[in-house]
């Protein structure tokens, strides 16, 4: 069974478009056979003809389809062959009707600068070379256009006005061809180079990315053990000494340290289950929730203020470790910025939603402003400059966007933005 093609290459919607080409224009040219016949103007080679023209269109009819269920792009061979099968038919249909004195010849510029804009030097010079080639031919071999003799009172000056009026319809036609399919197939190729460019950007980032995820996860490895040494030497202090502040600090060590191997565990358990495609459907409310209170336990010392805006029809989505991550690295931008009056929102449209958090800090720093995006800039004096660029990475992943300004007011808002699963029934 025929599948529909859906890539996107340059080559495929210039084929696309030199088909719209040869349809308009073989659609013109039965018109004027058929004037030429009903009115008995020429006496025309008419089987030749309706060969041509039925050649002309069995190659669309196999363009279309070769383009709709074959995915392959389109080669240069291929698009050069497709070109040199339309001068093919323009000589032929020349030869029959003047040769080079025929005012459609001038026809020949059109595909050559289809050719000079979208295929490399070497093709297009073997199609110029082509053209001139059935150009130099049709003043020495050609059918000469004889009018019928119910014409035949007023030949020249028939002949004169039929070729003035062809020069002038050869010209606006080949004009406009050039002015509007070339334009539309030069910016295909800018397209094209657009998005090859923004995969190459991609690839970069998914680099850089796949650096740190082999040194995070090292780094994850190697703090395991440790952490169970830690642990097991504050339950021993905890045994050893009962001086009841020193046992607040002990247990407020110890819950830090449970804390840290329960993310150590709950990333390796989130990895698995990406793994195995095994992510639950949550709300956002509760994803949210979860997210401020595993934050709230590791920043004890923050004070926040959460604020839902959305009233029904609330957002569902799938909700990945890496966008939970995301969020907690901004909580800690934030907290970090100020502990004290953040600010946290949350509203949804029907297509999306959107967590706001605002902290009452100095801002971003203007030589921050351009390289908010890039890996190790970091404002802060020990940081690292990863967590903010893996969050945007992790969000633009997930299909939504990270954005940071500088609040009207005082301090930083993030917004984060991300889409929502739709037919939650």
């Amino acid at each position: 069974m025929l599948v529909p093609a859906k890539w996107f290459f340059a080559s495929r919607l210039n084929l696309w478009g030199l088909v719209s080409i040869r349809v308009l224009v073989l659609s013109l040219q039965i018109i004027s056979v058929a004037i030429c016949y009903i009115y008995k103007l020429f006496d025309l080679p008419w089987d030749v003809l309706i060969f041509s023209f039925v050649g002309s269109a069995i190659l669309c009819i196999l363009t279309v389809v070769r383009l709709t269920y074959i995915s392959w792009p389109v080669s240069d061979i291929e698009y050069t062959i497709q070109l040199s099968y339309d001068l093919t038919i323009h000589c032929l249909l020349l030869y029959c009707t003047g040769g080079a004195t025929n005012p459609f010849v001038s026809y020949f510029l059109v595909p050559i600068t289809i050719a000079a804009a979208t295929l490399p030097w070497f093709y297009t010079l073997c199609l110029v070379g082509y053209a001139i080639l059935g150009y130099s031919l049709l003043w020495i071999w050609n059918i000469p256009l004889q009018i019928q003799s119910v014409w035949a009172g007023d030949t020249e000056t028939l002949l004169i006005n039929l070729h003035l009026v062809g020069m002038w319809l050869s010209f606006t036609f080949s004009t406009v061809l050039i002015g509007f399919f070339v334009s539309q197939m030069a910016i295909a190729l800018r397209q094209q180079d657009q998005k090859i460019a923004e995969w190459r950007e991609e690839g970069l980032h998914d680099q850089q990315l796949l650096a740190v995820a082999a040194q995070a996860a090292g780094a994850a490895h190697e703090l395991g053990t440790p952490l169970s040494t830690m642990n097991v030497l504050l339950k021993d202090l905890q045994d050893t000494y009962t001086d009841k502040a020193l046992q607040d600090d002990l247990a407020l060590l110890q819950s830090q340290v449970q804390l840290c191997k329960g993310s150590l565990q709950q990333l390796v358990r989130a990895a698995e289950a990406e793994r195995l495609h095994d992510i639950k459907l949550q709300t956002v409310t509760s994803w949210l929730h979860t997210i401020l209170q595993r934050w709230h336990l590791m920043r004890p010392e923050v004070s926040y203020h959460y604020q839902l805006l959305g009233k029904s029809d609330e957002p569902i989505f799938k909700p990945h470790t890496i966008l939970s991550q995301a969020l907690l690295n901004i909580l800690n931008n934030a907290a970090d910025a100020c502990p004290e009056e953040i600010d946290i929102e949350l509203a949804w449209t029907k297509n999306d939603f959107t967590i706001s958090i605002h902290d009452k800090g100095s801002g971003i720093p203007s030589f921050m402003e351009d390289g908010m995006a890039k890996p190790f800039v970091s404002s802060k004096e020990k940081g690292f400059g990863l967590g903010l660029y893996l969050s945007q990475v992790s969000v633009i992943r997930a299909g939504g966007s990270l954005k940071l300004y500088n609040h009207k007011e005082k301090g930083t808002i993030a917004i984060l933005q991300l889409p929502r699963i739709k037919n939650q029934s």
